[in-house]
């Protein structure tokens, strides 16, 4: 399990890890795939760690058919997100400021699944996900995913 601190700069205390996460609506645009974490039991977009010699756009394709059998293709930059104010510290005790990208991506092909990350993968209409446990930094990128802008979130 893993905890959010905010602090003033906080960020200054921790590595830089970058991250893509993808979203992917239903064919109306109404509905939002979520996947539920197997580390925290709680409900978050598909996405993971930058590798190495991996783009952003490589990064959130694996992840996302990593975490639901899904094969993707990237659409569209959402936004950026990486505030110096917030780190993750995880159980272990590592802690990262991260630096995340959120695209929107269109399925390509078909198999979705759970995984060893996942227990559950479900499509969510914004109504719907008060009622679910979602990762709080999940929140603001779902709810600016929704707001279907050309221009990327700079957050």
């Amino acid at each position: 399990m893993s905890k959010i601190i905010y602090g003033e700069r906080i960020g200054k205390t921790t590595p830089l890890v970058v991250a893509c996460d993808g979203v992917i609506f239903d064919g109306t645009k109404h509905k939002i795939l979520l996947t539920k974490r197997t580390d925290n039991g709680k409900w978050c977009l598909p996405g993971g760690k930058m590798e190495p010699g991996e783009s952003a756009s490589e990064c959130c394709v694996s992840e996302v058919l990593e975490e639901t059998g899904l094969a993707v293709a990237v659409e569209r930059l959402v936004g950026v997100y990486s505030s110096p104010g917030c780190i993750v510290e995880y159980t272990d005790g590592n802690r990262k400021q991260g630096v995340d990208l959120l695209f929107e991506a269109a399925i390509i092909g078909c198999d979705i699944r759970t995984t060893e990350e996942t227990t559950d993968v479900g499509y969510f209409p914004i109504e719907k996900m008060g009622s679910l446990e979602i990762m709080e930094l999940m929140k603001e990128r779902i709810s600016d995913a929704y707001e279907f802008r050309t221009v990327a979130f700079l957050r």
